[in-house]
């Protein structure tokens, strides 16, 4: 699977993260081993889902390092994508 990934290293809880997209994609959000699942083509949990406007916004919801993901779905195509954190 093609996707952008984001590492955001340590963020505590309550961070915003926002991610600006040229056109509509998957966004999850991730801790460490969701992430790891997600890249192994698992089962994961994430925050977010298909974004249709951007920008986006999503709430850390406890201490930790997280991770961002973009894709696509399995649609053809590129994108492009700016990831900022707001503490």
């Amino acid at each position: 699977m093609n996707f952008l990934h984001n590492d955001l290293g340590f963020l505590n809880s309550g961070a915003v993260v926002e991610v600006s997209l040229d056109h509509a994609a998957n966004v999850r959000l991730m801790d460490a081993g969701n992430f790891q699942s997600y890249r192994q083509g698992g089962q994961h949990q994430f925050f977010g889902g298909e974004a249709r406007r951007s920008p986006i916004r999503l709430r850390v919801p406890q201490s930790g390092h997280w991770h961002v993901a973009i894709d696509l779905g399995g649609r053809a195509g590129t994108i492009r994508a700016g990831v900022r954190v707001f503490s």
